[in-house]
Order: C-alpha cells, then sequence, then structure tokens
C-alpha cells in the first residue's frame, strides 16, 4: 500500500498558519506528500524547506486571481496539488494548511486504509472534526461547524476538489466513504486576534474577489472579536505533539463564558436534540456513507 500525502499553500507566514504542524502530522503516514506552494514573498517556501524531509515534495503554483468568487480558487488549488500525486499511490491523504492529525489516530487510520485497500466501492475515508475558536482551550459545538469530511481519497483522477475544496466529489457526484475513528483537528479560529482579522480580510477577497462592489464597501477588521460565537465547550482532550510547540507560545489571552448562548429558537432546538441524543437533525453531508 502506497500513500501519498498532498496539500497547498500561500502566505503562511503572513497569516500565521500552523503548516509545518499540519505536514508533520501526515508524514508518518505518508511515502510522499506533495506540497503546492503558491505565487507569495513572506517566506512560505523556505518555511515548507526547512521541515528538512525526503518524504516531501515541492511544486510551485501561480494563483488565478480571477477565480476567486466563491473561494473557487481553493478547489483549484487542492486539484494541483492532487495532480502531482504519484500514478502508484493508493490513496491520497488531503490535508489543509490549518488542520493537523493527533498521532493517537494513526493506528486507525493506517488500519481504515488497509481495510478497504481492496475493496474499490469505497472512494475515501470520512474523518470526524474537531474545531478550535479562540484559543487552544474550547472548541466549537454548535451547528456552525461541520462535523464530518473526507480527508484520504482513492488516486483516481476522476476525483476533484469542490466549490470552496472543503470536500470532494468524483465527476460530479458525491463520494462512497467508510467512517474512520480519528479526528482532524481545526486550528483556524486559533491565533493572534490581530493576524486573525488579516486573515479574514484576506479571505472576503478569496470569496467575493469578483464582485468588486461588494468588496470595495467592506470595512477591513483591525481585530478580530472571538467573544462573538454562537456555542463553545471546552476541550478536554490532548493536543497533537507537533503542536505543542506553538501551544507554549501563544500570546494572547481568551476566556468564555461556556454556558452563553448566541441561538435563534429554532438553532437552540436543534443543539438540545444533538445534545440529548447525539444526533445532527438536517446535517448535510457531501458525501454518501456505506
Amino acid at each position: 500500500m502506497k500513500v501519498s500525502g498532498f496539500t497547498f499553500v500561500r502566505n503562511a507566514v503572513k497569516y500565521d498558519y500552523p503548516v509545518i504542524a499540519a505536514i508533520s502530522s501526515i508524514l508518518p503516514l505518508c511515502d510522499e506528500v506533495i506540497v503546492s506552494v503558491g505565487n507569495c514573498d513572506d517566506g512560505t517556501l523556505e518555511l515548507i524547506q526547512s521541515i528538512g524531509s525526503p518524504k516531501i515534495k515541492i511544486t510551485h503554483s501561480v494563483w488565478d486571481d480571477s477565480l476567486k468568487e466563491g473561494g473557487r480558487i481553493l478547489a483549484v488549488e487542492t486539484d494541483k496539488a492532487f495532480a502531482h500525486v504519484s500514478p502508484d499511490a493508493d490513496w491520497a491523504f488531503y490535508i489543509q494548511a490549518d488542520e493537523v492529525v493527533h498521532e493517537q489516530d494513526y493506528p486507525a487510520i493506517r488500519a481504515a486504509m488497509q481495510e478497504y485497500l481492496g475493496d474499490k466501492r469505497v472512494e475515501g475515508l470520512l474523518f470526524k472534526y474537531v474545531h478550535f475558536f479562540g484559543s487552544y482551550d474550547y472548541i466549537g459545538d454548535s451547528r456552525t461547524w461541520y462535523q464530518h469530511e473526507i480527508r484520504v481519497i482513492r488516486n483516481d483522477k476522476r476525483i476533484s476538489s469542490y466549490r470552496d475544496a472543503q470536500g470532494f466529489r468524483k465527476e460530479g457526484e458525491k463520494l462512497h466513504v467508510k467512517r474512520v475513528n480519528a479526528s482532524m483537528y481545526h486550528y483556524g479560529w486559533v491565533k493572534d486576534p490581530e493576524i486573525q482579522a488579516k486573515k479574514l480580510n484576506n479571505s472576503f477577497h478569496l470569496y467575493h474577489g469578483a464582485n468588486e462592489e461588494q468588496v470595495s464597501s467592506r470595512v477591513p477588521i483591525a481585530q478580530f472579536d472571538y467573544g462573538e460565537v454562537d456555542s463553545l465547550a471546552p476541550f478536554k482532550g490532548t493536543h497533537p505533539e507537533v503542536m505543542k510547540e506553538r501551544i507554549r507560545k501563544k500570546n494572547w489571552q481568551f476566556t468564555h463564558d461556556i454556558s452563553r448562548k448566541k441561538f435563534s429558537f429554532k438553532d437552540r432546538i436543534l443543539y438540545w436534540i444533538e445534545k440529548k441524543t447525539g444526533k445532527r437533525l438536517f446535517d448535510y453531508r457531501n458525501y454518501k456513507i456505506i
């Protein structure tokens, strides 16, 4: 069994992405990791090179800024990286620059890839998600946050990234997937509030770049307010080892009253049902579980 990791990154230094931790977290599971580095001058290329693993294969990409409407550019860059995955790879392990795999889940991920290797009905593996918010001590626990997503796919070039690179489709159809008992730790909403604001200002352009009127009428955020969130819960687990140094260097404070909820009446009812039953009603699924 051969496994190829793939990801894309641009301006990782400028926007403080935990990309070193992201890539390092999948290296033990992969025979190679394709890293597509976009055009930038903030030291991102040097940052990736500093990992120093012979498994890493760096490719270079010039982003097409005309594809920003709806975040489409992110899917295009995902597909560019996927295109460089070795033809003899069986599985392709996708990770984004703000996602990290916990080493405690390595055995389960390896076992699932091995178990379904010969079952061609299985086109991908579905991961649970843990979304951190504000600090490394809180996680989002409302319907705002997606619960699952595909992160391991067959090395089948008929598969492509969907919409803004959250999931995948095969010739326009949802992938048939199996659940894997592993989680993806998402750290995209944990960083210095000023840097978070810069990242969100940039993301606004990624999603609305084609709508110049919308972009020009928006007032940029100077500092992100982590207090504006519907619901958080305390994180009771452990962080991946590759995140420990980053967590140690955290230089801002954030505390939150977890009893404070900001829900509409409908969302409050759905939240209550989910907490009581463990089931999320009317949840959108970008995949088909088999």
